[in-house]
């Protein structure tokens, strides 16, 4: 049986701006009282896209929307089980026509019920895969997870953001990486690499040494303890740069509309990563025909 309405953590505002689950950790509001969550939110907003002409827009390649990974189903959704969630959400997120991505935490089950579940999408999709994105353990740790990945792995991102959760950080030994440290699980990966979590200039200076395929450009969602500020702005202020450094730009944080899609694909981000629509779609009983008209897929 599943949980009801009432217990799920998420209080499905009408408009999801950070404000409605402020401070709600474990839950889906964000540190600093939910500070870079509302951020991120509310800058896309303030973009405009008159700079831009109507042959200019329809020039511009639309960026792809793909699920962020998410874990922590008990703790931060309040979903009836743990499994059941990762199956629930890919298999709505896959019907709407979006792109996949699943994560890793403590206990290793989190990453291994996401794995079972594109596998069972596999079953009647052979071709699905998903984004995997590990957190920043001890090289032997994963050199170990891309393993357990590798069936159902289209790309491997290691997510540093992970490491400003402090709690986790000091429960399983999380790293702040070095670029030689990521060449190396690059190298075990052996398909497109991604570096999710690049916000600060520290960041920068790793992705500059390192080159990975793909930049994800994020704050954990508002989280995370790191800088003020929002993806969206940073993505505006560092995006000409990094693209030097990669073959890709993503980006995550706030984006709930078609309009963010296009304002994140005119500053050269070829992908966008949502996370807290596709959980309260799912959790509301939403269709996925609501779901993808929501993004105009």
């Amino acid at each position: 049986m599943k949980t009801s309405k009432t217990n799920y953590k998420c209080h499905f505002c009408e408009v999801c701006v950070g404000k409605g689950c402020t401070a709600e950790l474990p839950g889906m509001g964000g540190v600093f009282e939910s500070r870079n969550f509302v951020l991120n939110c509310a800058a896309w907003d303030g973009f405009s896209l008159d700079s831009f002409s109507d042959k200019e827009r329809k020039k511009i390649p639309r960026a792809k929307v793909r699920l962020a990974p998410i874990t922590g189903a008990l703790q931060n959704v309040g979903y009836h089980d743990e499994k059941a969630f990762y199956k629930d959400l890919t298999e709505f997120v896959f019907k709407a026509g979006f792109r996949l991505s699943i994560g890793d935490g403590t206990p290793d089950d989190k990453l291994q019920f996401g794995i079972q579940a594109i596998q069972k999408l596999q079953e009647k999709k052979p071709k699905a895969k998903a984004a995997v994105f590990l957190k920043p353990y001890a090289n032997e740790i994963l050199f170990e997870r891309i393993e357990w990945a590798s069936p159902v792995a289209e790309i491997i991102g290691i997510d540093i953001d992970a490491y400003n959760i402090l709690t986790m950080r000091n429960l399983v030994n999380l790293e702040k990486k070095t670029a030689s440290q990521m060449k190396e699980v690059q190298k075990k990966a052996g398909l497109p690499f991604a570096v999710k979590g690049v916000f600060t200039s520290a960041d920068m200076d790793l992705v500059k040494e390192l080159r990975p395929d793909i930049v994800v450009v994020s704050n954990h969602g508002g989280r995370v303890e790191t800088d003020i500020g929002s993806s969206a702005e940073f993505l505006a202020r560092r995006g000409r740069e990094l693209r030097n450094y990669c073959g890709e730009i993503w980006v995550d944080g706030g984006i709930r509309k078609e309009r963010d899609v296009e304002i994140a694909s005119f500053l050269g981000a070829s992908e966008v990563l949502v996370g807290r629509p596709f959980i309260t779609a799912l959790c509301r009983g939403d269709s996925a025909e609501s779901l993808r008209a929501r993004f105009n897929t």
